[in-house]
């Protein structure tokens, strides 16, 4: 990608989503601990919370910007990039996502008043599915797809084939070690995160039942509602966090 101004702002977006993703993770402790203000812990509460402070608008709006700018950047890896086919895939998908949450913030900011929680977008879209001919099976399918791209995530974490995206050969051997367990932790963390959320729309799917599907904030309350419990929530949200500290690695170190 030659292009120095379209590379800076996809940069900007990299920031962006470590940003989103250390606040998730700071709720996600809230709720863990009984201390949440009511905070969704998803990309709603994320929002507002950053909204509420002195100069949140500002830096939602410079996040809107890059997030779109990362989109674009991941849109043209996915069309024109030299990657293998599965790189060009989640470059394609990572492009979709950062520009909906691109226009869920400008949509936030310009007066549309506060994002839907993804629980309920989820519930919402898991309905409207099962209502068509099949949507039941589709539901399903895409319950297994999150499941597929979470277990590809743990993967990546545990094979740490996700450096390839790093270019860390500036860092000293403790730098590049620090990033690398940021990463392995932070990866790994959001890959069990989203095949949750799959295993909860399939649920959905195989029983019939929208109020089975859960977004992000759902799904990291259920770990508290395991055997191990608060705890196995705190563990999530600190691994939640490393993620958002990954994307920031990316914003300094990703290979263009």
């Amino acid at each position: 990608m030659r292009s120095r101004w379209l590379r800076n702002l996809a940069r900007v977006g990299f920031a962006a989503k470590g940003l989103l993703y250390l606040i998730i993770g700071y709720i996600a402790f809230q709720i863990a601990f009984g201390e949440s203000g009511g905070e969704e812990a998803d990309n709603s509460g994320a929002l507002q919370l950053v909204a509420q402070n002195t100069g949140g608008t500002l830096v939602l709006w410079v996040a809107a910007a890059g997030l779109a700018g990362l989109a674009l950047w991941q849109g043209i890896h996915a069309a024109v990039g030299p990657d293998k086919a599965t790189r060009r895939v989640s470059a394609a998908s990572n492009a979709v996502l950062c520009a909906v949450l691109a226009v869920t913030i400008t949509a936030f900011l310009t007066g549309g008043g506060a994002p839907q929680s993804q629980d309920s977008q989820s519930e919402s879209m898991t309905a409207q599915l099962m209502s068509l001919p099949f949507g039941r099976f589709v539901v399903g399918a895409v319950g297994c797809g999150m499941i597929a791209v979470g277990i590809y995530q743990l993967w990546k974490a545990l094979t740490r084939r996700f450096s390839r995206d790093l270019a860390l050969g500036g860092l000293s051997r403790r730098g590049r070690l620090a990033v690398l367990t940021v990463g392995v932790l932070g990866y790994a963390t959001h890959g069990l995160v989203l095949g949750a959320a799959g295993v909860f729309i399939l649920q959905a799917a195989i029983t019939f039942d929208k109020d089975k599907a859960q977004g992000l904030d759902g799904t990291l309350r259920a770990f508290a509602d395991t055997p191990a419990g608060p705890p196995a929530l705190v563990a999530v949200a600190a691994g939640v966090a490393l993620y958002g500290a990954y994307c920031f690695c990316l914003a300094r170190w990703s290979r263009d």
